[in-house]
This record gives structure tokens, C-alpha cells and sequence, in this order.
């Protein structure tokens, strides 16, 4: 049967290789513009879908995960 068969596990390394691949291939064929146009287009849909609070929600999650990472890390010499 077709679509049985399990496929590379996520993270495994030449599945990192071919997506860093096609995103340079991407990126030579349309431009760092065209990155930056979808990224704009899916946090528009995201908007909408969710609602700017969202953005504010994930924004102070982020922020309050990265102050207790730094809480937690060992002092710098």
C-alpha cells in the first residue's frame, strides 16, 4: 500500500539539508522580498483569525520566558 510507509523523522538531518536547500533556492529565484511578503501575509491572516490580543498574549509569553531563562542561567565572567 502507498502512504504506509513512515517517512524520515522530523529533525533528522538530511531532511534539515533539503529544506535549507530549497529555502536558498527560493530565496535565489524570488528574493528575500518574497520572504518577507508571506511572512506579512500569514501574520495578517493570523490577525484576523485571532485577533490582535493574540499577538499580545504570545508576545509577554516570549518575554516572560526569556526572563526566566536568564534568571535561571549562571553569571557570565
Amino acid at each position: 500500500m502507498i502512504g504506509n510507509k513512515p517517512g524520515p523523522a522530523k529533525g533528522d538531518p538530511r531532511m534539515v539539508e533539503a529544506g535549507r536547500k530549497g529555502g536558498e533556492t527560493v530565496k535565489e529565484e524570488r528574493g528575500e522580498a518574497f520572504f518577507q511578503e508571506i511572512g506579512q501575509k500569514s501574520g495578517q491572516a493570523t490577525k484576523a483569525k485571532y485577533g490582535p490580543e493574540f499577538f499580545s498574549a504570545i508576545g509577554r509569553k516570549g518575554g516572560s520566558s526569556t526572563r526566566q531563562g536568564r534568571k535561571k542561567a549562571p553569571p557570565k565572567c
